[in-house]
């Protein structure tokens, strides 16, 4: 999924329910027209979760950055709809591996000794009628080894915990990594913030970075379980290979492919599918998922698993007849390139721009074969928010729009080692690589009326009418090992002759 576009992954389809039940539906009829092999492949066993003793040791690594202070921890709240799935905070499970709502830890570490509290829902015997039982103090407490309270001390123990004049350390429950720095309205925000109201000159820190550092290098055991989610994504993304056909909608594959998520195992899908066809293949975070597909035309599917809380994160693009033309052929195989360009540039030590702009390199190159842009260095004006920074920028941006990876884990844009300085890859980095090329038949729309633009403009507009609506991403997860990187997701087919064949046997 590209990370370039920034806005919730969890926003609702607002087209009603009725595509859905009919999603659900065909999903269950296409799966038992597939072989069961198809259904369920062959998975290897199951992994070992996250240990009791693995969050012990997370939580210390926390506080061996701390002299002495206050951790905040707070969890996710219960969501305000009509009986939502509720999904901890990765942060917070990070640390504590807690799955229920509302939920705030709090540690103290005072002179090498440390105490820890955990701030839970109250028993209340007549709401879990609804929610059914919710763990209580004592379970609570033995299973962390910290003391459990009500939900609602947290705030007197926080004032109580001034007089100790220690710093505070909050570290942020907003919904991802992105969304850290312009957070203003979670439940730790506000804590704080009254926190420094009522006591004023109380030193309140971030430790956010912290935590954020420690998720970034990924053990054995988040390895293993990432490697299963993408072992779990790649049966749905074979399925959806298996079954594709013109005149399908969308949300049939959609459907298919979180049934086959949800049979092998998986939490849920680790973020809004996108299955966008023709023209829906060109815009990034399409989740509509409903429209027909027609022949001659190719999709994209960003859709991946969720087990245990990791994520994976996989695009493949088909073409829907089953066959790619000569035109998408070429598009696919430059972005492919890109990718596989990308990828020789990952070992530990190498900066990450080295591979960003082998990627961009590959894709430039193949855009100005074909005639697309006028060089791998040529510019336009852009409009406004456009490029990074100024109004002019590279003519590839138009066509490949969004950065080519980001880290991947306990959140879909997990933190990775890179994006700090030296901003290096490391050992234990788990990211994804992803090129995509969207070619837009309104583009040029956007563009300002200057000289340079309409030279430009008059000699590609022709060749938007050739390429126009084809976008092709290619998406896989991999780790940094020390001598290099292991593709995590090495069961999803890539190649085109990979794809058409699985694609060809389905007749």
């Amino acid at each position: 999924m590209p990370r370039f576009v920034i806005r919730s992954l969890s926003r609702r389809r607002p087209s009603g329910a009725a595509p859905l039940l009919v999603a659900a539906s065909v999903a269950a009829s296409l799966a038992a027209s597939l072989p069961l092999r198809a259904q369920s492949g062959k998975l290897g066993p199951a992994p070992a979760p996250i240990t009791d003793a693995d969050y012990v040791a997370r939580r210390d690594s926390l506080l061996a950055h701390i002299d002495s202070g206050i951790v905040v921890v707070p969890g996710a709240r219960e969501p305000v709809e009509h009986y939502p799935s509720f999904r901890q905070h990765p942060a917070f499970r990070y640390l504590t591996g807690f799955l229920e709502p509302d939920a705030t830890m709090v540690l103290v570490k005072r002179g090498g000794t440390v105490m820890g509290t955990m701030f839970i829902e109250p028993p209340a015997p007549r709401a879990e009628f609804y929610t059914g039982t919710r763990v209580r103090y004592d379970e609570l407490g033995r299973r962390l080894g910290m003391v459990a309270r009500s939900k609602d001390d947290v705030n007197l123990v926080l004032d109580s915990l001034a007089a100790t004049h220690l710093p505070y350390y909050f570290v942020s429950d907003a919904e991802a990594v992105e969304f850290v720095a312009n957070d203003s309205l979670t439940f730790g925000r506000a804590l704080a913030r009254r926190l420094g109201a009522s006591h004023p000159g109380i030193d309140i820190r971030d430790a956010t970075p912290i935590e954020e550092a420690l998720r970034a290098r990924k053990s054995a055991a988040e390895i293993a379980l990432i490697k299963y989610s993408a072992d779990i994504s790649a049966l749905g993304h074979r399925a959806a290979m298996q079954a594709m056909a013109p005149n399908m909608n969308e949300y049939e594959i959609q459907g298919l492919m979180e049934y086959t998520f949800r049979r092998n195992g998986a939490d849920r899908p680790s973020y809004a599918s996108i299955v966008g066809s023709g023209p829906n293949s060109t815009t990034l975070h399409y989740d509509h998922d409903n429209r027909v597909m027609h022949a001659g035309e190719v999709v994209v599917m960003d859709v991946a698993s969720e087990y245990q809380g990791y994520a994976a994160d996989i695009t493949r693009t088909l073409p829907v007849s089953g066959k790619f033309t000569p035109d998408q052929r070429v598009i696919y195989q430059i972005v492919r390139d890109a990718q596989a360009a990308g990828e020789r540039q990952v070992k530990p030590g190498v900066p990450a721009k080295q591979e960003v702009d082998s990627i961009l390199g590959v894709v430039a190159a193949g855009l100005t074969r074909l005639g697309l842009i006028d060089s791998v260095r040529a510019t336009i004006d852009a409009p406004a928010g456009f490029c990074r920074t100024g109004t002019t920028c590279l003519q590839v941006l138009l066509f490949m729009p969004h950065g080519p990876g980001h880290g991947l884990g306990l959140d879909v844009h997990d933190p990775a080692q890179w994006y700090v300085a030296p901003n290096q890859f490391g050992v234990g980095d788990v990211f994804t690589i992803e090129p995509g090329i969207y070619i837009r038949t309104g583009i040029l729309d956007i563009l300002p009326d200057t000289p340079g633009n309409r030279v430009f403009m008059a000699r590609v507009r022709p060749l938007l009418e050739r390429y126009g609506n084809i976008g092709v991403r290619i998406e896989d997860n991999y780790v940094v090992t020390p001598t290099g990187f292991d593709r995590l997701t090495n069961t999803t087919p890539r190649e085109i002759s990979e794809i058409e064949g699985i694609m060809k046997a389905r007749k």
